[in-house]
């Protein structure tokens, strides 16, 4: 049986990085989460101890909530990470400076054996890479929302990015009872290329008036056998993140993924999906 890192760092404590760290810790790991500020230390803390709460309630956990989460620890700065860990996972916002100076700030206060990881959904993991005085030990580990229920891992290596640690990478996505698909880098991988496809036709049909979203998801779901529609997925992801891939993705791929206008409109509204409420469907906690 695969076996998960001993020690596992977490650069950001929004959805994302909580659900990357609560998976890490269910498995065994013990794990730090650095996010910066007071408020919102605190507030990734909580949601780490709520997702392994519902996990417990769920049946999913072999022991109580509050024992793993004694495994898990929040600091405000990255200087904090155990120089012993076994992996670093980036998973702050999709801004590719951001992230350079995140990932280059983790490599100084760890050990040169240490795997460091960027949770990007589509910026160039290369790019990244350039920040970094070891991108042998470097690559893309693209985890899926929501993390803990989410049975994939795209795993998305470089050129210079060492054999040993994509194994590394592939035992500890299995080490999480997770699957992996691994890619090269290219803009958009394989996930987000296809996913942001489909999803901005969807919104394209909203916005022509061909159909409402239930219609358009009830589509995909029964005629095709997704498991989820193209804009209730959307409003899980995130219309800005949505908005953002998709500018990625067409400075580098071309027109065919240009946003649509409905989509930057309600970005603007502040219809953000299920993280505000409203999206293309209107959700109540």
């Amino acid at each position: 049986m695969a076996a998960a890192p001993r020690t596992v760092g977490v650069v950001g404590g929004g959805r994302m990085g909580a659900g990357i760290a609560q998976s890490f810790a269910t498995a065994g790991s013990d794990v730090v989460v650095v996010e910066s500020g007071r408020e919102a230390a605190e507030a990734a803390r909580e949601r780490v101890a709520g997702g392994l709460r519902r996990a417990e309630e769920r049946g999913r956990l072999d022991g109580p909530a509050a024992r793993v989460l004694e495994r898990v620890t929040v600091t405000a700065s990255v200087d904090d990470l155990p120089a012993g860990a076994d992996l670093v996972v980036e998973a702050v916002p999709e801004d590719a400076a951001l992230k350079a100076r995140m990932l280059a700030a983790a490599e100084k206060a760890v050990g040169d054996r240490t795997v460091l990881a960027t949770n990007t959904s589509s910026l160039s993991v290369t790019e990244l890479a350039s920040a970094l005085n070891r991108p042998e030990r470097f690559l893309g580990m693209h985890f899926f929302n929501p993390v803990p229920a989410s049975a994939l891992v795209e795993v998305v290596v470089t050129e210079r990015t060492a054999e040993d640690t994509v194994r590394a990478a592939l035992e500890w996505t299995h080490a999480l009872g997770k699957r992996d698909v691994v890619v090269k880098d290219s803009p958009g991988f394989a996930s987000s290329r296809l996913g942001v496809a489909l999803g901005l036709e969807a919104i394209r049909m909203v916005e022509e008036g061909v159909a409402e979203p239930e219609a358009i998801d009830a589509a995909m779901t029964l005629g095709y056998k997704h498991p989820m529609g193209p804009l209730r997925l959307t409003d899980l992801v995130g219309l800005d993140v949505r908005l953002a891939i998709a500018e990625y993705l067409h400075d580098t791929l071309g027109e065919r993924f240009a946003p649509p206008r409905l989509l930057r409109e309600k970005v603007a509204r502040g219809e953000l999906g299920r993280k505000t409420g409203q999206g293309f469907y209107t959700w109540r906690e």
